[in-house]
């Protein structure tokens, strides 16, 4: 029944907090960069005012598949707070990031196909990491269930320090920020200013909003689960986590494809790959 009321709560609570993290995401941005910056709720009045434009586009088919992208995305988010397998929530998270992919490509844009191709590129870099970290809570717990990992009585970070790493420097991939955000650019870091999202707007941006929203609550809970026997270290490695993503994005350049996809590679071959060994051996 709790884990029930988990998932319901990620549903309704989820794009509250994304909003939150994200309006003071912005507000600590501008102030690293000597401005005042947007209101907290800057976020939420964004989305809402492209619900109110007309979405403009000749095809039909990147509004149905960035609805899908919305709809694994939130899926992804009821598995993994539902205390379901997390190997199940990694497929539907990986299927949410192929109909982004695709509805990029639909749109018939040079600019969009660049963006989906290093969409690719960033799926294929974090990948690796993510299933080693379900791996690395399976040989700590004893199951892939969230439910099971989320009732650990002790601090899985301790056993997976190589996984724990690895997975704070994927997320610069995932929530797009410097010096990996590739695909697409909250700030227009790059010369394909939004990148795979180009040739979205009004609702179907809008959708493409709401689930990086869920995907950001997602990915923190992913950093909560490495200290959930203790929920106080666990919120405040959250905290610390977030802003050593904030720090990196106002502090470095975004680089090419080739070293971030060898970089990422590199990272989960010796530290997750190797803590997987050390724990295969004790």
């Amino acid at each position: 029944m709790n884990t029930i009321l988990t998932a319901i709560a990620f549903l309704i609570l989820a794009p509250v907090i994304g909003v939150l993290v994200t309006g003071v995401d912005r507000i600590i941005t501008a102030r690293m960069q000597g401005r005042v910056g947007p209101p907290v709720l800057q976020p939420f009045l964004d989305i809402a005012k492209l619900f109110e434009k007309e979405r403009v586009g000749v095809w039909q088919a990147p509004a149905v598949l960035i609805f899908l992208h919305l709809a694994f995305m939130v899926v992804t988010g009821l598995i993994f707070f539902g205390g379901g397998d997390l190997l199940l929530a990694i497929f539907a998270l990986t299927l949410s990031e192929v109909f982004l992919v695709l509805a990029a490509y639909s749109t018939r844009s040079p600019y969009a196909h660049v963006g989906a191709g290093r969409e690719l590129i960033q799926l294929i870099a974090v990948e690796p990491v993510i299933i080693l970290t379900a791996v690395g809570f399976y040989e700590v717990t004893g199951s892939f269930a969230a439910s099971d990992i989320m009732n650990f009585s002790g601090l899985p970070v301790i056993l997976l320090p190589g996984i724990f790493i690895s997975v704070v420097c994927i997320l610069t991939f995932k929530l797009r920020k410097s010096p990996f955000d590739l695909s697409t650019s909250h700030h227009a870091h790059q010369e394909l200013v939004k990148g795979v999202m180009t040739e979205f707007s009004g609702s179907t941006l809008g959708m493409v909003e709401i689930a990086h929203l869920y995907e950001i609550v997602i990915l923190l809970g992913l950093v909560y689960l490495f200290f959930v026997g203790n929920p106080i270290l666990g919120v405040l490695a959250i905290i610390i986590v977030y802003f050593l993503e904030m720090l990196a994005d106002n502090s470095t350049s975004r680089v090419k494809w080739l070293p971030a996809l060898r970089g990422a590679w590199i990272i989960t071959l010796i530290l997750g790959g190797g803590n997987i060994i050390a724990l295969s051996l004790l």
